[in-house]
């Protein structure tokens, strides 16, 4: 079968698009990719949260789609908003790289061993206020660019140290300046982080057969209950939520936080269950009923809706 993939022109997107065009070819399709350049792409000199254009990263990859130009995309699943439009479909969830994030630094071995005042760079609202709440007499400075670029303003000693997610970093092989790899309790990831999903358009029946030796059940069920979470709080990819969902034995643990963006409230929940979008439900109206729906109102400038009870 010839597929054509839709990718963002970054680094790490490359990398994760030629990633599934081997697996595709070892299954003997033909495959090519086209970089479509997203709004994301485009603005890159204001932080994520204060863009706050929802699908910043993959409008213009599901305008492809939707078109017939390309036959799916390949994205970082935490990138992907939480309701789909029912012209698509996440068609496979492949294993999952490790989600947790990294903090990288030249000088520095851990987030407790920065200087008082220490410089950190991050554009992620939840790594800002997880970062404030253990640490809230350092600085944090925006950081926006692709991961060499970002590397390279830390090498350049504009940052005492920056945070990115570990999986890029192993991806590229760019772990050199990792020095502490960042608890789940510590820094709870994004929802999706250390995964891809493969977006297709709904329906397409010969294309979804392709690719479904792709997908993973665990790294499907995690996911699934961390969008879960993310979609009960109406999160979308930059604001204070984090989420992570843990396959074991037949059951998922999910361990998640909202927290205030300047640290001061840090609100967490955990359950297990086995069912992934009913435990996300669960553990995001629980984070909501103990005052996670005051800290979004603040950061949406709106109430957060409590999901209506069965």
């Amino acid at each position: 079968m010839r597929l054509k993939i839709g990718s963002r022109g970054s680094q790490l997107a490359l990398w994760q698009a030629n990633h599934i065009a081997t697996l595709l070819r070892g299954e003997g399709h033909e495959v090519e990719i086209e970089i479509i350049h997203t709004t994301g792409d485009k603005i890159t000199d204001v932080a994520l949260a204060k863009v706050g254009a929802k699908g910043m990263f993959t409008k213009e990859i599901e305008e492809a789609l939707a078109d017939r130009r390309v036959d799916l995309a390949v994205h970082s699943l935490k990138d992907l908003p939480t309701e789909l439009s029912a012209e698509f479909e996440i068609a496979a969830v492949p294993a999952r790289e490790d989600p947790r994030d990294a903090f990288c630094s030249v000088e520095y071995s851990s987030v407790q061993d920065l200087p008082h005042r220490g410089r950190i760079g991050t554009s992620s609202l939840r790594r800002e206020a997880q970062l404030r709440a253990i640490r809230p007499d350092i600085v944090v400075h925006p950081l926006r660019g692709n991961v060499d670029t970002r590397l390279r303003k830390l090498e350049a000693g504009e940052y005492d140290a920056i945070i990115l997610a570990s999986a890029g970093l192993r991806r590229l092989g760019k772990t050199e300046r990792v020095r502490q790899i960042l608890s789940i309790d510590v820094m709870c990831p994004a929802a999706g982080q250390g995964a891809l999903g493969i977006e297709t358009r709904a329906g397409d029946a010969a294309v979804r057969d392709a690719l479904a030796f792709l997908d993973n059940a665990s790294a499907r069920a995690e996911t699934s209950c961390e969008r879960a979470l993310l979609g009960t709080l109406g999160g979308g990819c930059q604001v204070p939520i984090g989420a992570n969902a843990k396959w074991s034995d037949g059951k998922l643990h999910l361990e998640a936080v909202v927290a205030s963006p300047d640290g001061t409230l840090l609100l967490k929940a955990s359950a297990t269950g086995s069912d992934s979008s009913q435990l996300g439900e669960e553990v995001g109206g629980d984070l909501l009923r103990r005052g996670g729906d005051k800290i979004l109102d603040q950061v949406y400038g709106r109430s957060a809706a409590l999901p209506q009870q069965p």
